[in-house]
């Protein structure tokens, strides 16, 4: 979704030449996605953030609040941290900047799609909670912190971009106890989001 036509048809452009993705639809404002959606039925909308009505940010929310499943990729020119943050608390599931190569473009398509969080490294910084060296025994010397090895594998699948669901499958436990693991690993790093978490993870090596 993009108010550019040119952009929308290099998009279609790219994601038509492949295999395993179809354009189901365009809009060139917010508003318009979000009444098209449910005709179309999307799996990933590539949102725009700066586009005339309410924008990016608020079609992200309404999309998300109306089709829960479908899952929002930003692509945008836009890197400071305010609409970072807003577009990922609106519900967007990854983030990119509109001069990524296409062949990024589809991948990050792809791994939306699976329910990851492709996030391009150049925002990703501005979403970290602090802290940059990491420490080979798995404590990061930047904030002190030391994860018990079943966190630390939690982590390492969260930062791969992995849903409880396929952590579980992974470590062969429970996705409930997934989701403990994983509240207990937010609450140690600090963060509140599982997008923060695996920001964290990478930037400290896991």
């Amino acid at each position: 979704m993009d108010d550019h036509a040119l952009v929308r048809s290099g998009l279609r452009a790219v994601l038509d030449a492949t295999d395993d993705c179809q354009v189901v639809g365009e809009a060139s404002t917010g508003e318009e996605a979000v009444a098209l959606a449910p005709d179309v039925a999307p799996d990933v909308v590539v949102m725009d953030l700066s586009m005339p009505g309410a924008g990016g940010v608020p079609a992200t929310a309404a999309l998300r609040a109306a089709m829960p499943e479908v899952r929002v990729l930003v692509l945008t020119t836009f890197a400071d941290d305010g609409r970072v943050r807003a577009a990922l608390a609106a519900g967007a599931t990854g983030y990119l900047l509109k001069d990524a190569a296409p062949d990024e473009v589809v991948r990050a398509v792809r791994a939306a799609a699976r329910d990851e969080t492709p996030i391009d490294p150049r925002v990703a910084r501005a979403l970290l909670p602090g802290g940059t060296s990491h420490a080979s025994d798995g404590t990061s010397a930047a904030a002190g912190v030391q994860l018990p090895p079943r966190e630390r594998d939690v982590l390492v699948r969260i930062a791969r971009g992995l849903s409880n669901r396929q952590i579980a499958t992974e470590l062969g436990i429970a996705e409930r106890t997934v989701k403990v693991h994983a509240g207990s690993l937010f609450r140690r790093i600090g963060v509140s989001d599982r997008t923060s978490a695996a920001l964290w993870g990478r930037d400290h090596g896991y």
